[in-house]
């Protein structure tokens, strides 16, 4: 389905900057006014002079603690926060340590970061919004459907941490997750410690049973998901935070196909390692249905185009990132989901942030409105020459401009650098709030010995792009540094689905073209500084198996398991090369 024509400005009138100004104004001092009375606003170092500022100035003006906040607050990043954070895992933990940390109150959860990168985990505080932004569209963990949903929600905890009331003689728990599961469970109101009362509760509209997201093995968690939703017909939006965990979701179901129908035909929950404790709540739940196993078995697995709609006719919308890393995974989810399933992005957003929405009027898979409701975002011009970078406010952006968004959120996070890099497409007529495409990360090239640094996004362009003219369909991919010969240069490895193409060998002249495209690299290969990039194709699997390993190993949320585009742990890196299959 092809995106409409966009409506936004290219820049804005006096008027609608006025009116933006004024928005996001009152929406900073509802953020800053409350959170300047926390512990950290109070005593951190980065926010001395700040602190000085507002003692000086009337207690009440506004006007002067905005431009006391823009004038004092410097950017930060997570090292000022860790010695705060950390005050929340101290044995033992007292409410009154750790009440007003960032924000009023205690927060309701941890959030904790993906560790894509391969470095310790960050957690971030998340504290519940005010009743009337709980549901707002931004956190909505359960999208709205006309049919049944496939939104598979795991509700593992990476820690559960106790804290010791004021009262002295109980307890509340705290718990550590990703922030998706943390808004699900705070919308839904299911607090940790009742989980087990809640093992025969199904929501009305969701294929899943509530007993799934309690399975804590990564393969049984998707089979189960998949067993529930074939056996499903009223399934009208599928959402996956990450097109590539879809495509994980996929081959567990080719895989298990005969299983799966099988199941479906006789009434059966399969036997799997670690689900013990949720095996009869589900049994409660399936029922045989040997009319669906027959139609499952004359459509067979998702192998044709346009095989997600046979198998749910009523099926319109597929839900899930589809840019960065997951940009790999869209060839086999459009071949899958066919032409009349409409594609969109979740949301533009972080552990520290939601920034986002889709916005409709252009190309809601890349095109997303930057809303004033976790946070208010300023940027920074990643291309200015200015020695100190100056914080740049939206009515001063400039449509085509490259930007690093900057955060001061109601959690307490103030002009906390994420380290992306978004372009403004142009300005929403109504209000004047930008929209923006999300390109790379702004630190995340892998910077060869010859110094030239190609962008996550250029990398996998240019992959992408080979995959699409010779290797095949690729299922996903990495870089690592390929130091086989000198001088060291970019190393993809790549699992494809199906046959190789006949003309593979092509992509290794294909890609080195695209990345030739950076100046940089250009300059560096003519000195002889870089060389041609190199493609190693992995078994069939692999990628699957990583998120698996990845997931047991942080003990984050399965479905947000994703795959760096540049891979810098050592001991996976080592991983990937064992399971090499072939080089183009």
């Amino acid at each position: 389905m092809s995106p409409p024509d966009t409506d936004l400005l290219h820049s804005l009138s006096a008027e609608l900057s006025e009116r933006l100004k004024d928005l996001l104004d009152q929406t900073l001092l509802g953020m800053i006014r409350p959170n300047s009375a926390s512990q950290f606003a109070r005593h951190a170092p980065e926010l001395e002079k700040f602190r000085e500022a507002i003692t000086r100035s009337e207690a009440e003006d506004n006007i002067d603690f905005l431009q006391n906040f823009r004038e004092f607050v410097p950017t930060t990043n997570y090292e000022p926060y860790r010695p705060y954070i950390a005050k929340f895992f101290a044995t033992p933990c007292k409410e009154s340590d750790v009440k007003n940390m960032f924000a009023p109150g205690l927060p309701y959860c941890l959030a904790v970061s993906s560790m894509t990168s391969g470095k310790s985990a960050k957690t971030f505080p998340t504290y519940r919004p005010a009743p009337h932004l709980l549901h707002h569209p931004l956190y909505l963990s359960l999208p709205h459907s006309e049919g049944s949903t496939l939104s598979p929600s795991s509700l593992g905890l990476w820690q559960v941490l106790t804290l010791e009331c004021e009262d002295g003689q109980s307890s509340k728990v705290l718990p550590v997750c990703s922030v998706t599961v943390g808004f699900l469970r705070m919308q839904m109101n299911w607090e940790v410690e009742h989980d087990k009362d809640r093992l025969d509760l199904w929501v009305p509209g969701k294929t899943d049973p509530f007993a799934i997201s309690l399975v804590k093995s990564y393969r049984a968690f998707f089979i189960l998901n998949a067993l529930f939703a074939l056996s499903d017909r009223r399934v009208a939006t599928v959402r996956f935070l990450f097109a590539s965990v879809f495509v994980n979701f996929l081959q567990y179901v080719e895989e298990e196909w005969p299983l799966l129908v099988d199941c479906i035909e006789k009434g059966i929950i399969p036997d799997m390692e670690n689900m013990d404790h949720v095996r009869e709540p589900l049994e409660k739940h399936f029922t045989a249905n040997p009319l669906r196993a027959a139609e499952l078995r004359e459509i067979g697995p998702p192998s044709i185009q346009g095989w997600a709609v046979r198998v749910w006719p009523d099926l319109k919308t597929f839900i899930g990132i589809t840019g960065g890393s997951a940009a790999a995974s869209v060839p086999k989810v459009t071949h899958v989901l066919g032409p009349s399933v409409a594609m969109q992005a979740p949301c533009y957003g972080s552990s520290e942030c939601y920034i986002g929405l889709p916005y409709y009027n252009g190309d809601p898979n890349t095109d997303f409105k930057v809303l004033p409701v976790d946070g208010v975002i300023e940027f920074l011009d990643v291309h200015s020459d200015e020695p100190l970078e100056r914080v740049l406010s939206a009515w001063e952006l400039v449509t085509g401009g490259h930007y690093e968004p900057v955060l001061t959120t109601r959690n307490g996070l103030w002009r906390y650098r994420i380290g992306d890099v978004v372009t403004v497409k142009g300005f929403a007529p109504d209000d004047g709030l930008p929209v923006v495409n999300y390109l790379h990360r702004r630190d995340g090239g892998l910077e060869m010995a010859f110094g030239a640094t190609c962008t996550e996004s250029q990398l996998t362009n240019a992959i992408v792009s080979a995959s699409k003219r010779s290797i095949g369909q690729i299922i996903d991919f990495t870089i690592v540094g390929d130091e086989r010969d000198t001088p060291i240069t970019y190393g993809y490895l790549v699992e494809i689905g199906g046959e190789v193409g006949e003309d593979a060998k092509m992509a290794i002249q294909q890609t080195f073209e695209d990345l030739m495209a950076n100046n940089e690299f250009r300059v560096a290969f003519w000195q002889g500084r870089a060389r041609k990039p190199t493609i190693r194709l992995v078994e069939k699997g692999t990628f699957t198996e990583y998120r698996r390993q990845k997931c047991d190993k942080t003990n984050i949320s399965m479905g947000q398991v994703k795959v760096p585009i540049i891979l810098s742990d050592p001991t996976f890196k080592e991983w990937f090369l064992q399971r090499v299959i072939m080089e183009l």
